[in-house]
């Protein structure tokens, strides 16, 4: 069998990105006013810095206005909700980001609670869950959304195929079951606590590795054919799946970097300008 296919993250996202701008030109012309996104950063955990410059980097790219809250690693959740709940009821604020982790000490739900449905444009609330999960209109949690442009992109109909999701986290693993289960995939969730890994992935036609530990999805296991999703990223640039290995059975993959990665920025863009759109009364197109 010939090596797998790769997922071009990065170029779809850079499509993305591009037609996000030209539909931030026509919002900003139409109205005066453009799109704006908050990003709200806690302490300066050197990943998370560079997170969310590459965010504001990308937003200016696609004539998004980016406002940057940094506060420091002590804040309370007191202080953090407070925070963003000023920004929520700020008209020149259309989407909201809040980077994490924030730190132990903080309660990082009541954080999200405090974003208005309206302004979550990294689908992170329990409105936006509640959304993807009833198909209802909504913002995407980025990450899956990202994915499941990726599996369009290529072709991919999750219709009537099995997908294994490692991972359940709320904003990731979690979603993206729902997402592929509103296409009509049949979908099993792997965790920590699931027995044998292994015979779950062979039965996959899609697998979604989405858990944080390096390599944690071997070759060996994946469904010859079978699509595979790496959403991990872990230090060295490795993710959660056996590249090497899972390249030489796989259809399609996506590597990392340049898979999943860029086009979680690209969703977050994508709804930014939504966002601001319905804010403005704006009927996009």
């Amino acid at each position: 069998m010939s090596q797998a296919r790769l997922m071009d993250g990065t170029a779809l996202a850079q499509r993305i990105i591009e037609v996000t701008g030209e539909r931030a030109a026509v919002l900003t012309e139409r109205t005066g006013t453009a799109p704006c996104l908050a990003t709200v950063l806690v302490g300066e955990d050197p990943a998370s810095v560079t997170y969310v410059r590459m965010k504001r980097n990308r937003c200016r790219e696609a004539g998004i206005t980016s406002r940057h809250v940094a506060l420091p690693a002590a804040t309370t959740t007191a202080e953090l909700v407070g925070t963003i709940e000023a920004l929520s009821a700020d008209p020149g604020v259309h989407g909201i980001l809040l980077q994490h982790p924030v730190g132990e000490h903080i309660d990082e739900r009541a954080a999200f609670e405090a974003i208005a449905p309206g302004k979550d444009v990294d689908g992170v609330t329990f409105a936006s869950f509640a959304s993807m999960s009833f198909g209802l209109p909504g913002f995407l949690s980025c990450t899956p959304g990202g994915i499941m442009r990726l599996l369009d992109a290529y072709g991919v109909d999750p219709a009537g195929k099995r997908a294994v999701v490692v991972g359940r986290s709320a904003i990731l693993g979690k979603p993206v079951a729902m997402l592929l289960l509103a296409r009509d995939a049949t979908v099993t969730y792997c965790h920590s606590h699931t027995r044998d890994l292994s015979a779950a992935v062979r039965e996959a036609d899609i697998v979604v590795a989405a858990v944080g530990r390096p390599r944690l999805v071997s070759g060996q296991d994946v469904k010859p054919g079978a699509v595979v999703i790496d959403a991990g990223y872990n230090s060295g640039n490795v993710g959660d799946v056996d590249f090497d290995s899972a390249v030489e059975r796989a259809s399609l993959i996506t590597p990392v970097p340049g898979g999943v990665g860029p086009m979680t920025i690209a969703t977050l863009l994508d709804q930014t300008v939504a966002a601001a759109a319905r804010q403005l009364g704006v009927a996009e197109g």
